[in-house]
């Protein structure tokens, strides 16, 4: 007999089916014991009872420790009791392996010890589905892109250089010399671009910033497209719609995960596109006008994206910030050349930024006057000039948080459970 994953049951029942997977739960009710069968895909319930096993397998139902992996035979029955619409009456059980006491037990603890117990942690329910829920919104977007004809490329992790600035830079040791965590794929996305037209980097990036907030990681992963040909206003547009289309999925397609995490859809079911869009100086005035201390001039922190954000029930695009603030290859606005063509999208409900982008300097005489701006050695950096040299193109491209996109889409307060793993300042165990 070939076994089954818990979510083909429905294809067999009245049949004699084969499940592999964990213990979660075990209850007893008189006569018939219950066991919550845990497998990757699901759970469901199995009915233990004398008249239908052996004398052993009753026993052992009884005792079977938490996280014990086993393979349960039975047939598969209808029940409209069951979260998933049926259980499995128990023929046969088989231990592999029994488990040790479990350390996560059926009661609150602390984030830290969670967190020390994270390669357990993951098996909890909310757990299973923010993953489940983080691997079909990276779907999407890789669909989004894929649909469009976008080539999927890949960027180094290991730099000569930064980015994005140079004090929140990891440096490594590498043979005779140091390189650096990647800041991001950009750059080597814009390479590719003059190659290939349109294309998407998926990977990790790292920052080294000194920061402990709800919304920062120091290793998390992004999905990068750059375009040649195309400027500031066809970009936010294309972010526009990957949003409208990662959100239309996640309700279409994640539906159960979004209600194991209590996640109230009523927001997300607003969420269509076309979405408001203001610049950073009206986007001043608004915080001004909710008694918002702020400086033009000075970047927005959480504090005051979360404003922002919750002053709209949509994603609010926030474009055209002053140059200053900005990466040293974000091309100035002809119309104002103390700004940039750069914008932000921020999630409603109080999240914050979950993309950011715009135009690249197209010029070499501009690129190499601001990589001297900002103090960034030149020499690395040739053969990106070298992109100005040979053919340069207006091109433009963002970048979306995957861990900040399923913190906002889950509904969870904190990016830490979005990430299998998460670094932190203080966080390199598991």
């Amino acid at each position: 007999m070939n076994w089954l994953t818990v979510d083909k049951v429905h294809k067999f029942e009245g049949q004699q089916v084969e499940l592999r997977g964990w213990i979660a739960n075990r209850r007893s009710s008189g006569k018939i014991r219950f066991l919550h069968l845990r497998d990757g895909h699901g759970i469901i319930q199995c009915v233990v009872t004398k008249d239908q096993t052996s004398a052993e397998v009753f026993d052992l139902s009884d005792r079977i420790p938490y996280e014990s992996s086993v393979v349960i035979r039975g047939i598969a029955k209808k029940e409209p009791r069951s979260p998933i619409g049926y259980e499995i009456s128990v023929t046969d059980m088989e231990m592999l392996f029994e488990a040790e006491e479990y350390p996560i037990a059926k009661k609150d603890h602390g984030v830290g010890f969670l967190m020390d117990h994270r390669h357990l942690w993951l098996r909890s329910s909310k757990q299973h589905a923010l993953l489940k829920l983080r691997s079909q919104i990276t779907r999407t977007a890789r669909t989004f892109f894929d649909d469009l004809g976008f080539i999927s490329i890949e960027a180094p992790v290991l730099t000569p250089t930064a980015c994005e600035g140079t004090t929140s830079l990891f440096e490594v040791a590498y043979f005779d010399r140091s390189a650096y965590l990647t800041q991001s794929g950009q750059l080597y996305g814009e390479a590719a671009a003059m190659a290939l037209g349109q294309i998407y980097v998926h990977g990790p990036t790292f920052r080294a910033e000194k920061s402990k907030t709800r919304r920062h990681l120091t290793e998390f992963w992004m999905i990068e497209p750059e375009m040649a040909f195309w400027e500031f206003d066809e970009t936010i547009d294309l972010a526009e719609q990957l949003i409208g289309k990662i959100v239309e999925d996640s309700l279409e397609k994640s539906r159960d995960e979004l209600k194991i995490l209590e996640r109230d859809t009523s927001f997300l079911e607003k969420i269509k596109p076309p979405f408001p869009r203001i610049t950073y100086s009206e986007a001043v005035d608004l915080l001004k006008g909710k008694g918002v201390e702020f400086n033009w001039g000075d970047d927005f922190g959480a504090d005051e994206e979360s404003v922002l954000s919750e002053s709209f029930d949509k994603p609010l695009f926030v474009t055209r910030y002053p140059a200053d603030v900005k990466a040293f290859y974000m091309k100035r606005d002809p119309h104002d050349p103390r700004l940039a063509l750069a914008v932000d999208l921020l999630a409603p409900e109080g999240y914050g930024e979950i993309i950011g982008g715009g135009q690249r300097e197209d010029s070499l005489e501009q690129l190499e006057h601001r990589i001297e701006q900002h103090g960034l050695d030149r020499e690395p950096l040739q053969w990106y000039l070298d992109l100005r040299r040979y053919g340069s193109v207006p091109h433009a491209g963002f970048g979306l948080g995957i861990e900040r996109t399923v913190t906002w889409i889950a509904g969870i307060h904190h990016v830490r459970e979005t990430i299998p793993f998460p670094r932190l300042m203080d966080r390199l165990y598991p």
